[in-house]
């Protein structure tokens, strides 16, 4: 045996191998800014004055870090695009981030924020969606600061992924709460859903203005199936509530309209929409497809279904977490996420993103 070609070849595929795994984790874009709610806020109501954090145990058991914010075991959606984008880490939440550090992005979104400024208000402070845009507002002026000048910065931030995920909260803890809020006998579900895509829109413009082109605006899941829900709502504690699934149905219509409208308008953005209620649909109706044994239940909460409020602190979970499609009342587990993160970025059916998915965008 020549030891001296077995060595060459094994270096050679050693070079091959190494070529691959770089290829494959490239960072795609320069930066990934999110917007959004609890769906994938980590860390920015850590500090401010509200029940609607996560930054205890168990939250977080599953993430190398432990309790961040994140409302989830492990990892969120965004969490798992940014590793499919190439990026070396998680994007930051606003209230950390520092310095030239945001050049790789920033995360805005705020647990019980949403597109309307009330919704919310009874778990307490949190940066509703003007709010975040007005805080990317000031990282575009730190980001003219750090290139230069506003050319380099439009130049720099056109190249950038911007995630919007935005409504959940506006039915949860605003139209189907109609004891602390007026909206359900102000509007219809067709004329809410109408008000919802006009201030929706309002601060995608805004984003645009301020350098953003390449838009990722997901769709509100199947929020008549969670716990919370099931619990308030179901007879059988099993059955999803239909009313507030085609409420939401009636907003992701509108909001992939709204993706067709933008694109037809703005020459040089693009727009997706992501069909997060299409993948909460096939993981409830085909769970054993993806090693979920239980889509009823949180893995941690109190109550019917574990879902009359989010996980106490320190309250054991569930030891089988990986066969729980909802980790708490609200929120969907590590597993759940890894799922719609990789059909967000690489669409396993034509259904999940229009017109195409991230993976492509990111290549525009």
């Amino acid at each position: 045996m020549n030891f001296w070609k077995m060595e060459t070849g094994i270096r050679m595929l050693a070079c091959v191998i190494a070529m691959v795994v770089n290829v494959a984790i490239a960072q795609q874009v320069p930066c990934y800014f999110i917007f959004g709610d609890s769906l994938v806020d980590n860390g920015n109501n850590n500090n401010i004055q509200s029940l609607a954090r996560a930054n205890y145990l168990p939250y977080g058991i599953d993430f190398p870090g432990g309790p961040t914010g994140r409302f989830s075991n492990g990892r969120t959606t965004v969490d798992i695009i940014a590793e499919l984008l190439g990026f070396d880490d998680y994007i930051p939440p606003y209230a950390n981030v520092r310095g030239r550090e945001i050049l790789r992005g920033v995360n805005y979104a705020s647990a019980a924020a949403g597109i309307r400024p009330e919704t919310g208000r009874q778990l307490g402070g949190r940066i509703d969606f003007a709010g975040q845009v007005n805080n990317y507002k000031n990282t575009v002026a730190a980001v003219v600061d750090i290139l230069g000048d506003e050319d380099a910065a439009a130049d720099y931030l056109g190249q950038c992924i911007y995630s919007v995920g935005m409504g959940s909260n506006d039915y949860l803890n605003n139209y189907f709460m109609p004891l602390n809020y007026p909206t359900s006998r102000q509007f219809s579900p067709e004329q809410y859903a109408d008000v919802l895509i006009q201030e929706y829109s309002q601060h995608i413009r805004e984003l645009y203005n301020y350098g953003a082109r390449k838009f990722v605006l997901i769709g509100v899941g199947q929020i008549g199936c969670s716990p919370n829900a099931l619990a308030q709502n179901s007879p059988d504690g099993r059955t999803c509530v239909a009313r507030i699934n085609s409420a939401c149905q009636l907003f992701n219509n509108r909001l992939r309209g709204l993706v067709d409208q933008f694109n037809r308008n703005s020459r040089d953005a693009q727009f997706i929409y992501i069909n997060a209620y299409g993948m909460f649909q096939d993981l409830i109706s085909n769970p054993q497809a993806y090693g979920l044994r239980v889509t009823n239940a949180g893995c941690c909460g109190v109550g019917r279904n574990n879902g009359q409020i989010t996980c106490l602190p320190f309250q054991p979970p569930c030891p089988n977490r990986n066969q729980f499609l909802f980790w708490d009342a609200f929120h969907p587990s590590e597993v759940a996420n890894i799922v719609v993160g990789r059909r967000s970025y690489r669409a396993a059916r034509s259904s999940d993103a229009y017109p195409f998915d991230i993976s492509r965008l990111a290549q525009l």
